[in-house]
C-alpha cells in the first residue's frame, strides 16, 4: 500500500517521506509530503506526528498539518499514508487522537472532520483527576477519538484515488 502511494504522489509530482525512528521501544513517525519546485528545493505541503507502541491499539496521531495552498487530496494522501504505514510496519490496528477543545465552533469542525475519516469518541477528556495523564500527553482538552486504521486507510486511499482521477 505505502509504495503504491508513493509512487501515485510521484505520478502527481509530489513527494511523500517518512522519517521513522524508534526511541524507547516506540517508534515515532514524522510522514511530509512535499511538492519539488526546482532540483533543489521543495515546497512542505502536508505533514503528520505521530508515535505508537506495541500492540493494536498503539498508534497515537499528534499532529496533522496541510498546507492552505495545497493541492487537492493532499490531507487524503497523509492519511492514507500514515494508516498504511501503521498497518504494513507495526502491531497497530487502531489510531487515536485528540479532537482538542478551543473554541467550540473549530472543535465541531474537528469532531465532524474527524468522523468522516472513521474516528468515533471514546471519551472526554476534561479537568477532572483522572484525566490528568491524558491531558498531559494530548496538551489539553477535547474529544479522545479512536477508529480502525484500515477503514481510516480505506476511506482516505478512495478520497486520494478520486482526486486523482479529477485533476
Amino acid at each position: 500500500m505505502l509504495n503504491e502511494l508513493e509512487a501515485q504522489a510521484g505520478e502527481r509530482g509530489l513527494l511523500l517521506r517518512l522519517k521513522v525512528g524508534r526511541p524507547l521501544g516506540l517508534w515515532s513517525l514524522r510522514l511530509v509530503v512535499a511538492e519539488q519546485l526546482a532540483a533543489d528545493r521543495l515546497q512542505l505541503q502536508g505533514e503528520m506526528k505521530a508515535w505508537a507502541y506495541g500492540g493494536t491499539t498503539g498508534l497515537q496521531l499528534d499532529t496533522m498539518r496541510v498546507s492552505p495552498k495545497a493541492r487537492a487530496g493532499t490531507g487524503d494522501l497523509i492519511w492514507a499514508a500514515t494508516m498504511a504505514w501503521a498497518l504494513e510496519s507495526t502491531p497497530c490496528r487502531r489510531a487515536r487522537l485528540l479532537a482538542i477543545r478551543d473554541a467550540e465552533g473549530q472543535h465541531q469542525r474537528l469532531l465532524r472532520y474527524f468522523q468522516r475519516r472513521g474516528f468515533s469518541t471514546v471519551h472526554e477528556v476534561e479537568a477532572s483527576l483522572w484525566d490528568l495523564p491524558l491531558r498531559m500527553v494530548w496538551g489539553g482538552a477535547g474529544a479522545l477519538m479512536s477508529a480502525d486504521c484500515a477503514v481510516v486507510q480505506k476511506r482516505a486511499q478512495e478520497r486520494w484515488i478520486a482526486q486523482s482521477v479529477a485533476a
